[in-house]
């Protein structure tokens, strides 16, 4: 087309309006001139100028006839409707990447770029360093989650977690029958979720470190804790609660027994077991319950007491009991030689109780002997046995080496002493220890007369070890927090807890130099992290964001490359660093 004829004879509504309006304004043409010339109507175009002089008034000049071109792509109309959801949860002061995470669970596929335009368009600056506190009390989400349901695999999608570290786990429960043992168990199921989907989203919040199971927020909307349990998504609060009434104390006895017999045959109980117990506070309405003394709180309070046994040397928890009463104290040692025989372990293969001084009275101790049990706990100390070691002489005492924290040693002197005791058939071996950073003397007894003094007092040492570690699986695991005055309910956060810790420890065994570490610790160095995850046809691929201790966790979770997991559609796990931070 010619230039001028392009100006003469315009093609559009628009241009031709224009150019009659120009005409008939600047040029002053003749209404009706105009009208002929451009095809109207004398009438119509009259209108036409009528409504130009309205507009005028009414709407931006710019847009009268030509409007700015938007620049870049396009916006769909996806993005435009989750505009308002990605302010508002900037307001509560969330992540980019958690967004994207809320997002991915409601299958809104916007990426991360998209998200951080709309905050910078709207003149969100970036988020300031958030303390792990912080971000565990943002604010509820305020957005219905999806319901659970158990995925089929034969997608292929692609979406971002914000607590993908716990995966890593998933290997365990694979190699060690863990899966197995879970679908043979007693414990329900319903029509939606299998025994898989549902224990091990219990497992997902224990690992995830959530603290309280009160509202839904992030964790039941993320992807990846859902994948961990076969499922699009967790469930929602108030379907774990529903869940736990459904669960009695023989489901979660036999589950323990069945995962003792577990770890005795890969060889992860040794002939030593630490028995302790924890107290579970409440703050309800607690006339039902007992007051236990709870150390952390330096009082008695209304609480749960609970019994646990632990291996000294690889941290398995084996045993868990949260039914205990005060009358019923003292025989919580026979009852676990009772669960340890039903067990169908080997009772020889168990030499040594190790416990404090409250744990049981004398006439236990007397029984544990006669079976044949090897015991080492602490004498209660009087002020006759204070003063009567004060004035033994010096000479009679021994120098030894023992372990104590942060791998260091400890000087101590030992007496040794073989005596009687009111209330024990027979002779006793007693052991004295000064210089262990106590005013008062610390006085081991047991029926072990074959054990050296050094052995014995190491072993016992080993103990005030694996009381600290207790407290902090307690802590971290958040025993400590009851949202029930069912006894039940407590009972299977117990065994969840029990289960939780001990994949936490299978883990923590084959990092190397890590084996000692604490859960906590175990949690924030390795397993705190984002990732991107692809679901293939084959494989689930994980790319896990740059993380110091990273480099060591894709070392150990190479030797599992080739593991199929059932309820993941028998796909393969491929676990790899991102290529961001």
């Amino acid at each position: 087309m010619n230039p001028i004829d392009f100006f003469k004879s315009p093609l559009s509504v628009a241009q031709k309006q224009y150019e009659a309006l120009r005409l008939y304004f600047v040029e002053n043409v003749p209404a009706a001139t105009v009208a002929k010339k451009f095809g109207y109507t004398y009438r119509g175009f009259t209108t036409i100028i009528s409504n130009f002089r309205k507009n005028l008034k009414n709407e931006n000049v710019n847009e009268l006839f030509f409007k700015d071109k938007a620049k870049g792509r396009k916006k769909s109309a996806l993005i435009m409707n989750d505009r308002d959801t990605i302010i508002n949860l900037r307001k509560k002061n969330y992540s980019v990447e958690e967004i994207k995470a809320i997002l991915d669970s409601k299958e809104h596929n916007i990426s991360q770029k998209t998200i951080y335009n709309i905050l910078k368009e709207e003149g969100f600056s970036k988020l300031p360093r958030r303390t792990k506190k912080s971000k565990s009390q943002l604010a509820p989400a305020q957005i219905p989650a999806d319901k659970s349901v158990a995925l089929d695999f034969d997608t292929q999608e692609e979406f971002k977690s914000t607590s993908a570290g716990l995966i890593c786990l998933m290997p365990y429960i694979e190699k060690f029958g863990i899966r197995e043992i879970i679908e043979k168990s007693d414990y329900p199921k319903t029509s939606q979720l299998s025994r898989l989907n549902s224990i091990l989203s219990f497992v997902a919040l224990k690992a995830s470190n959530i603290r309280r199971y009160t509202t839904d927020n992030v964790w039941c909307m993320d992807r990846g804790q859902g994948l961990f349990a076969g499922l699009n998504v967790l469930p929602k609060a108030a379907w774990f609660t529903s869940y736990s009434h459904r669960v009695t104390s023989d489901m979660n006895r036999n589950f323990l027994l069945e995962l003792n017999k577990k770890w005795k045959e890969e060889g992860l109980l040794s002939d030593t077991v630490n028995l302790d117990f924890t107290t579970i506070p409440y703050w309800g309405d607690s006339e039902h319950l007992e007051n236990n003394w709870s150390g952390k709180r330096g009082k008695a309070l209304a609480s749960m007491l609970a019994v646990l046994a632990q291996d000294p040397d690889s941290g398995i928890i084996d045993y868990g009991d949260v039914n205990v009463l005060h009358k019923d104290e003292s025989a919580v040692v026979l009852e676990f030689l009772d669960f340890y025989k039903s067990s169908a372990s080997k009772i020889d293969d168990l030499k040594y109780l190790v416990f404090d001084s409250k744990f049981t009275n004398y006439q236990n101790l007397s029984i544990l002997n006669e079976k044949g049990i090897k015991f080492i706990t602490i004498r209660r100390r009087g002020k006759n046995i204070v003063d009567r070691l004060e004035n033994i002489p010096k000479s009679s005492w021994k120098t030894i080496r023992v372990e104590a924290s942060a791998n260091k040693k400890r000087t101590i002197n030992v007496l040794d002493e073989i005596i009687d005791l009111v209330g024990f058939d027979g002779k006793i071996r007693q052991v004295s220890i000064t210089g262990h950073g106590k005013i008062k003397p610390a006085v081991l007894i047991t029926n072990d007369f074959d054990l050296t003094t050094e052995s014995l007092v190491r072993k016992y040492a080993r103990r005030w070890l694996i009381e600290k570690e207790i407290a902090e699986q307690i802590h971290f695991f958040h025993l400590n927090n009851l949202s029930s005055s069912m006894v039940i309910k407590v009972d299977f956060d117990l065994t969840m807890s029990i289960l939780t810790h001990n994949l936490f420890r299978l883990l923590a065994n084959e990092l190397e130099r890590f084996e000692k570490i604490s859960d906590q610790q175990l949690y924030e160095k390795f397993l705190y992290n984002s990732a991107d995850i692809i679901v293939g046809t084959e494989k689930i691929e994980i790319r896990y964001k740059k993380k110091r201790n990273l480099p060591l966790l894709l070392e150990t979770m190479n030797n599992y490359h080739d593991i199929k997991y059932p309820w993941l559609g028998n796909k393969r796990l491929e676990i790899e660093g991102a290529s961001y931070s």
